[in-house]
């Protein structure tokens, strides 16, 4: 069977790792499976969308490699909604209800002061015609049930968490339309996954209640329902739903260096049985991809194990790849010098800084002071065409009978200003032989 999945933002704000997390999944699955992957826009709250938010999430997912197959937008598919809202109430499967919310609420908690669960009481089905006048003459305008069938289990086969059981009877009829018109998430959301062609839909497990729900919906539309999937919430490194989650998003991960490519193979695997590896591509996490190897535990996201994949990524990347971000100067051989001491590619600059100069000369006593002239008439002295860090230890070394620390260290520090950093084999000819006598000579 051909495979459609969708990623469902509302766009009210910036996306947020959970939902990253939601999107990569769903394109993943979609790879695996040679389908189609869609965006769907459902801003159907005209007060909180923003076109901003639109521009935003597009190129987040930009930024992450998720290409799309399809974009919609709920507000453009208003009349889908009616239409599918004027068939439920012809069927008698949606009603009018003139409660307030005050009302509603007080209800809910004599249900549960009485120890029962606060399920909606279908009081609106027992209306009279005139009840209904006299609240629409006070001015009260219904809000619109989905009347669940009481008698048809609701069940299905949850891809991650297996069967699942809900019996009707114990929930309320959702609310699928508001007093002023506007909709709810439940008709909409069905209504676009059947004309979409929406064959899976993999979400948090926080959507299992509103998959049993909507699985009546489809069917009462005369539709059969997608196939789900519902994985564990992402919790932070302390093992409890982390507020720093909901505002850690790709601006954040841009502004800290993080490569696109540490973000996927973080949240690619966490959650799963398959171990977080350090893919500078998406190709194998497409390969990989199998829901079968998802768990039921909440998926820990740490940011300190995001950075230290963040490291193994940069020290993968080619010059080619990273090039355009890099300072003026800096070569292939520069880039190769010092890729393996960043954490981002940002901190190419500072070491970078290094090779052009100038360093400061450090602070030593008069037995360095005289060990480093040595080594700067060896310097002068080396052939530089080859190999001159060697050249030049192993003169030193012959010279003085220095060895180890005291034969490396004093250099390092006179050649960079910093006590550790790249290979220094690779650093020196960067450097250069005149930079390199002069930085020795403390000058």
């Amino acid at each position: 069977m051909s495979v459609t999945t969708r990623f469902a933002p509302a766009p009210t704000g910036r996306l947020h790792v959970g939902n990253i997390r939601t999107a990569l999944h769903n394109w993943l699955l979609a790879r695996a499976r040679g389908g189609r992957f869609l965006l769907r826009f459902d801003d159907t709250d005209a007060e909180r969308s923003r076109q901003s938010h639109v521009e935003a999430i597009r190129a987040d997912l930009d930024w992450l490699g998720l290409d799309r197959d399809g974009e919609a937008r709920q507000s453009e598919r208003f009349d889908h909604y009616e239409a599918g809202f004027e068939a439920l109430r012809e069927a008698g499967r949606v009603y009018p209800c003139y409660e307030t919310p005050q009302e509603l609420e007080l209800k809910r908690k004599v249900l549960l002061g009485r120890g029962r669960p606060p399920v909606y009481d279908r009081a609106a089905l027992a209306l009279t015609e005139r009840q209904i006048a006299d609240f629409e003459r006070a001015g009260r305008t219904p809000h619109w049930r989905f009347r669940l069938d009481h008698d048809h289990p609701i069940a299905w086969d949850d891809l991650i968490r297996g069967p699942q059981h809900f019996d009707p009877n114990l929930l309320s009829d959702p609310v699928i339309r508001r007093e002023d018109g506007s909709w709810l998430y439940m008709l909409p959301s069905t209504i676009d996954d059947i004309e979409m062609g929406i064959t899976h839909v993999l979400r948090g497990e926080d959507h299992v209640t509103n998959t049993g729900l909507q699985i009546q919906i489809f069917e009462a539309l005369g539709e059969a329902p997608p196939t789900f999937a519902h994985e564990a919430l992402l919790v932070g490194s302390e093992g409890k739903l982390s507020k720093r989650l909901g505002s850690l998003g790709v601006e954040a991960f841009r502004e800290a260096g993080i490569e696109p490519s540490a973000v996927t193979s973080l949240l690619a695997r966490i959650g799963t049985a398959d171990p977080v590896e350090p893919f500078a591509a998406l190709a194998p996490l497409v390969e990989s991809f199998d829901l079968d190897r998802f768990g039921r535990a909440p998926a820990r996201f740490d940011r300190t194990e995001l950075e230290a994949l963040n490291a193994r990524i940069v020290h993968q990347l080619p010059y080619e790849a990273v090039a355009d971000r890099l300072p003026a100067g800096i070569d292939v051989a520069g880039w190769e010098a010092i890729r393996p001491n960043l954490r981002t590619v940002g901190e190419a600059e500072g070491w970078w800084r290094i090779v052009e100069g100038p360093v400061a000369p450090p602070n030593v006593d008069a037995e360095i002071a005289a060990y480093l002239d040595i080594a700067a008439a060896s310097a002068e002295a080396i052939d530089w065409s080859a190999d001159p860090w060697h050249a030049l230890t192993d003169a030193l070394k012959a010279e003085t009978g220095r060895k180890g620390k005291p034969l490396f260290l004093p250099l390092r520090q006179a050649l960079t200003g910093r006590e550790s950093g790249p290979e220094m084999a690779k650093l020196l000819p960067l450097i250069g032989k005149d930079e390199a006598v002069r930085r020795l000579r403390r000058k």
